[in-house]
């Protein structure tokens, strides 16, 4: 699969009369895995926002599989793109099994489709089926992540959009759900967009890494090329302040 799914042309975002992004110029290539890592209120989330069209630009152009991102295409964007929150991001009220397929039952889906996907989505996150059942408060965080993940999922969407989907786990639960995880893009082939702070999970996600730094994009490229070749010393510090990182190969 090759082409783009996602372009960003000379995008702005402002809040409270402060730039909070750009003016930035990014493009997605569809069925790779793209990681924006940076430190924190570098404009990453803005980004992941801007993309499924929950906020709009204050300037510039945003497309998505060559449709513009507008207030009148919103709905149908995000119809064709899942997104998954810190924690999942659950309807406490709901079940684990309301969650995930709210919006299949939004849209009319018959039960037995809703219920051979929920059956294949399970599979896929290795999510226990007695806990379809239950709410959030009585799953795990680890359980509460993957509900978020088929829920994203159901619809069976072009794209995944991922804001810090691990950061609120402990570590053993994290590194598990990272290799379930990387194994699911793998296996899925969809265009995959993933906001960490952590270039070390950014480098086992991604085929490629967007660098932020106050709202602008410092390098980008595969995770190994801002190893060996940052193009500035803000790039060398970030890299350097990691913790524990696998280091990827030079290219």
């Amino acid at each position: 699969m090759s082409g783009t799914m996602f372009v960003l042309d000379e995008v702005t975002k402002v809040y409270a009369g402060r730039p909070a992004l750009g003016p930035l110029t990014l493009t997605v290539p569809t069925g790779r895995t793209t990681a924006l890592i940076g430190p924190s209120g570098c404009g990453k989330s803005t980004l992941l926002r801007l993309l499924i069209g929950l906020i709009k630009p204050d300037a510039g152009t945003i497309t998505f599989d060559g449709t513009p991102v507008t207030p009148h295409t919103n709905h149908a964007v995000r119809l064709r793109t899942g997104y998954v929150i810190q924690d999942g991001g659950l309807f406490p009220h709901m079940t684990a099994r309301g969650n995930v397929t709210l919006m299949a039952r939004h849209l009319g889906w018959d039960r037995a489709r809703i219920d051979s996907r929920v059956a294949e989505l399970t599979e896929l996150t290795r999510f226990p089926v007695d806990g379809l059942d239950r709410y959030p408060q009585h799953l795990s965080g680890g359980q509460r992540q993957r509900v978020g993940l088929m829920r994203a999922l159901m619809l069976n969407p072009d794209a995944l959009l991922l804001d810090e989907p691990l950061g609120a786990l402990d570590p053993l639960v994290r590194a598990d759900l990272q290799t379930e995880l990387r194994d699911i893009f793998q296996s899925l082939g969809k265009t995959v967009v993933v906001v960490t702070h952590d270039l070390g999970e950014a480098t086992f996600f991604a085929d490629r890494v967007v660098l932020l730094r106050d709202g602008q994009i410092v390098q980008q490229g595969r995770p190994a090329e801002l190893w060996y070749r940052p193009v500035d010393p803000f790039v060398t510090r970030f890299v350097q302040a990691q913790r524990g990182p696998a280091i990827p190969a030079e290219v």
